[in-house]
């Protein structure tokens, strides 16, 4: 049956963007969030009704970092797929980065991203296009155009971009369309050839390390050429204290940064490498204990204004290589919530508003796209969460193409349960 409208009753809202957090109702009309708080009498009689009791309403949750593969890689993942991942791990909105083959640095690769997400018909796809042509950091791409073509946001991830003059020009070109570039910050001579993190453990495995000063580098550099020009920047998935400490400081002179962290640099140390198990390689490495603390300090005190999936699909006949031979990378769409979840609500470290507000509001500002918010008049983007369904994350249920997770079989509390898109129920538990 098809419904106009949707009346989501008695569960408890969690919206920072209107500072609510308490129980009341929605109301969903053609696709819009038209009340809060309505009666039960004053809903249409064609209305679908979601009874969330005992479960936390949200805006539909943002993730600005998820790898989708296609065009190229379609093996490992492609739009209609990793969009599916995304509505089943609570996401009502992904945004895709450009390393795909062709990269998204035409306005025929943005047109394609955009063309097979509405083909999909699942959750909200936005592009990201190259800084420069090719990812190659040589030329810049044409900006201006990608940007009118639909690119939120551009970036190079997977590479940085070492040419400092070619980074400044495009932050200045940022500036002019007002967009944010999104930095992969690693020095690629320092960590060329690397494995893990360069540490006590990396020396105890005879693995060739990637230290976190590749990291810390270039933060610093970026946010000098930031500050220089006022323009916005955005560092994807930090992971070393000292990235942490220059975005701090950056953030003290009011330089117009921001910055993001994932689920696995936060939950999972570079001790899981001693299993040699390919699951736990990717990039940036994880790190030692002092660096993964030094990354829930900065969402604790608002220095990490993000969480982000990097959900980073491979196929198995890749990711099942020895260790030094196989690519970086996890898959993260659908266990990102219930491990946000565990390590910061439940550990007492975050609100449930400060955690939406770090998995929905800030990662649409960001992006500058009208998402993240239950305001009268913004489009039902909805996700609901029962915080206390206690459940094993196992193969059958991962929707993504490929597998290659850190977390099979671990035993998690809290999930998604019904993810709403434009006042449609398209995933449900």
């Amino acid at each position: 049956m098809s419904y106009q409208s949707v009346f989501i009753e008695n569960g408890r809202v969690v919206d920072p963007s209107q500072q609510i957090d308490r129980i009341c109702n929605v109301l969903i009309v053609d696709g819009k969030i038209v009340g809060l708080d309505e009666p039960r009498d004053n809903v249409p009689v064609a209305t679908q009704r979601i009874d969330a009791s005992e479960r936390i309403v949200t805006p539909g949750l943002v993730d600005m970092h998820a790898h989708l593969r296609e065009p190229g890689y379609e093996e490992a993942e492609t739009v209609a797929s990793g969009a599916r991942a995304a509505l089943c791990g609570g996401f009502t909105s992904i945004a895709c980065p450009p390393n795909t083959n062709p990269p998204i640095d035409t306005q025929a690769q943005v047109a394609l991203i955009r063309e097979l997400a509405t083909s999909a018909r699942q959750c909200n796809v936005f592009p990201i296009c190259c800084i420069s042509k090719e990812r190659k950091g040589q030329e810049l791409a044409e900006l201006g155009l990608l940007f009118e073509s639909g690119a939120v946001a551009c970036s190079d991830d997977g590479n940085s971009v070492e040419d400092s003059e070619l980074m400044r020009r495009a932050l200045e070109y940022c500036k002019m369309f007002n967009k944010t570039i999104l930095c992969h910050e690693e020095s690629a001579p320092l960590a060329k050839g690397g494995v893990m993190h360069e540490g006590f453990v990396s020396n105890i495995l005879g693995l060739r390390g990637i230290p976190s000063e590749a990291e810390d580098v270039m933060v610093t550099r970026d946010v000098a050429l930031a500050e220089s020009v006022d323009a916005p920047l955005h560092i994807m998935h930090v992971s070393s204290a000292g990235a942490i400490a220059a975005i701090r400081r950056a953030k003290e002179r009011n330089v117009k940064i921001t910055a993001e962290v994932t689920p696995h640099h936060i939950t999972l140390t570079d001790e899981e490498l001693r299993s040699f198990d390919p699951n736990f390689k990717m990039n940036p490495p994880l790190r030692s204990r002092d660096h993964v603390d030094a990354c829930i300090r900065g969402l604790v005190d608002g220095v990490v204004d993000v969480i982000a999936t990097d959900h980073a699909p491979h196929s198995a006949e890749k990711k099942q290589r020895a260790i030094d031979a196989a690519p970086f990378g996890v898959i993260g769409l659908e266990t990102a919530l219930p491990l946000a979840i565990e390590t910061l609500v439940n550990s007492g470290l975050l609100t449930w508003s400060q955690l939406v507000e770090k998995m929905a509001l800030n990662p649409s500002k960001i992006l500058r796209v009208a998402k993240g918010t239950l305001q009268v008049g913004a489009d039902a983007d909805v996700t609901i969460i029962d915080p206390n369904l206690e459940w094993t994350f196992t193969v059958d249920q991962i929707h993504s193409k490929s597998r290659n997770t850190p977390y099979l079989n671990r035993k998690m509390k809290g999930r998604a349960v019904m993810t709403i898109v434009s006042g449609e129920v398209r995933y449900q538990l």
